[in-house]
């Protein structure tokens, strides 16, 4: 007999929260199922931090419908309860300098009526050989993995992680992956807010791209990338500081490219086919007389979605 399908493990429709004249979120909607881990993608002041904690009953809207593990926030004692299966790591984490580790998650243990054992939480955020250090004394990867410990202490069905790796070494950030990926292998939901694009294209099931409130492409990262229409993405500069003015039309007809962008004096072309485009972008460049001062080449990401649809580079905000 098959299993009854889950119930979305988020669900808001119109959702609407102002400061004054400013709109931080502009009528959201999204739909998160249970078991998957989705991203909030976006530049800083997108909403992403202001919809997240919307989510996690922090935060009123001011119009709208928010539906967390099926249950709307109420202001009531059932807001508890529901606040029992959430786990919540917030942007910025000040835990007590002079509580050890052990202490600390032992302080969050009893907040909650079924904590998991201490052994458990510190074997899954792999910091038992520093359960006796003090907060202050620990790295920023361990820091960061101890706020993820904090919201994993009370078995929660769905996670909340604002921007969990902002500021950390690459070795750090894939500690925590490790984290994140275990969590949700056992079947729990993961909400994600981030612009690490590669944390993205790593961790996530299905992502949000948002900008000025409002989502403005959605879909699995595989998806989104495939919409830029070609796999690799070639950017150079000039030595003569031209840009894309007068090389555009040769520029969209050359071999391979899909698309043809000009950033701050980088011109960027999506391209299908790196062996055709290469050698007739430097032909061309040669004719017209140009040099150039820089060339790279990367596989198209979401980052290159996001300025395809902006003109902006979220790591630029």
């Amino acid at each position: 007999m098959t299993a009854a399908p889950r119930p979305p493990a988020i669900h808001c429709a119109g959702l609407v929260k102002r400061y004054g004249d400013v709109t931080a979120v502009a009528g959201l909607d999204l739909t998160v199922a249970a078991g998957e881990c989705f991203g909030l993608l976006g530049p800083n002041g997108a909403g992403k931090t202001t919809t997240i904690e919307i989510l996690e009953g922090l935060t009123p809207g001011d119009t709208g419908v928010v539906q967390v593990l099926g249950h709307s926030w109420s202001g009531g004692s059932a807001d508890r309860l529901l606040r029992e299966r959430l786990g919540i790591q917030l942007q910025e984490t000040k835990l007590p300098e002079k509580l050890s580790v052990e202490e600390t998650i032992r302080l969050f243990a009893s907040f909650y009526p079924r904590a998991q054992p201490l052994e458990s939480v510190l074997a899954l955020v792999e910091l038992g050989e520093k359960r006796g250090a003090w907060y202050s004394k620990l790295s920023g990867g361990q820091k960061q993995r101890l706020a993820v410990a904090c919201a994993l202490v009370n078995r929660p069905e769905l996670l909340f992680l604002d921007e969990p790796t902002t500021g950390l070494d690459p070795q750090s950030r894939r500690q925590l992956w490790d984290v994140i990926a275990r969590f949700r292998a056992d079947g729990n939901t993961v909400l994600l807010t981030t612009h690490y694009m590669e944390e993205a294209e790593r961790l996530c099931d299905r992502v949000a791209i948002m900008d000025h409130g409002k989502v403005i492409a959605l879909g699995t990262p595989r998806e989104l990338i495939a919409s830029l229409g070609a796999e690799h993405v070639v950017e150079f500069s000039l030595t003569d500081g031209a840009g894309e003015a007068g090389l555009e039309a040769d520029l969209r007809g050359l071999p391979g490219v899909r698309a043809v962008r000009s950033t701050d004096g980088t011109i960027a072309l999506t391209a299908s086919a790196l062996h055709v485009t290469l050698p007739a972008l430097t032909g061309l460049l040669e004719r017209r007389g140009h040099a150039l001062a820089s060339l790279t080449t990367h596989h198209a990401s979401l980052d290159d979605v996001f300025v395809a649809m902006t003109g902006r580079r979220i790591r630029d905000e």
